[in-house]
């Protein structure tokens, strides 16, 4: 990205979520786009867009979780962590009774994509959590593809998490948990509490 005052190239600070130029000492501060997307700039690391192999930008979602942005096809890219970030809040903020997912396209599970980070195949598989959507993820970097519209998908899909402020969900999750194993063995049978295996691991 260059200065727009005097054309030289900016800083790129994304956990700041600005640029400055140290020629001429401006700043310049994106503005958001739709989906509450930042745009940042271009990634340094060089990373491409596993689907149009573009350059993608450095983005944050929500001005606090970091990620990255096809301008292309509108994909994201996030790590895991941010991802969860991401869908716990905007369901927490989510308002109304939310839309049915679409049926699973199964067809999306046949494509093959490469991390853009390590060059590896990613994972295709449907998404755990809310919607029926299907989702790219990279073990080893710790990476989750979603193609444009996924993301709207999960937030917008009905479930008992929607609307919930995050404190008020955590409490009801403890008192849920509260004097119960996960994995008991009964009668010589393991049961494993797996709706509860699945919000600790996905939240």
């Amino acid at each position: 990205m260059n200065c727009h005052g005097c054309g030289a190239p900016m800083t790129l600070f994304p956990d700041r979520g600005y640029a400055f130029c140290e020629h001429c000492g401006s700043f310049h501060f994106p503005e958001p786009m739709g989906e509450g997307i930042r745009l940042l700039g271009q990634a340094r690391n060089g990373l491409l867009c596993p689907l149009c192999h573009q350059p993608l930008l450095v983005a944050t979602l929500d001005d606090r979780y970091p990620g990255y942005h096809c301008q292309a096809c509108r994909g994201l890219l996030f790590e895991r962590a941010s991802f969860r970030g991401v869908v716990q809040l905007r369901r927490a903020h989510a308002v109304g009774p939310g839309v049915a997912p679409r049926p699973l396209d199964r067809r999306e599970l046949e494509r093959q994509v490469s991390c853009p980070s390590c060059g590896r195949p990613m994972h295709t598989h449907p998404y755990l959590g809310p919607g029926n959507v299907v989702i790219d993820t990279c073990n080893a970097c710790s990476l989750i593809w979603l193609d444009y519209g996924e993301l709207s998908e999960v937030i917008a899909t009905p479930g008992s998490d929607r609307g919930v402020p995050l404190a008020e969900r955590q409490e009801q999750d403890e008192e849920a948990d509260a004097g119960d194993e996960i994995i008991r063995v009964r009668d010589g049978r393991i049961e494993i509490d797996l709706p509860r295996v699945l919000r600790r691991l996905f939240g």
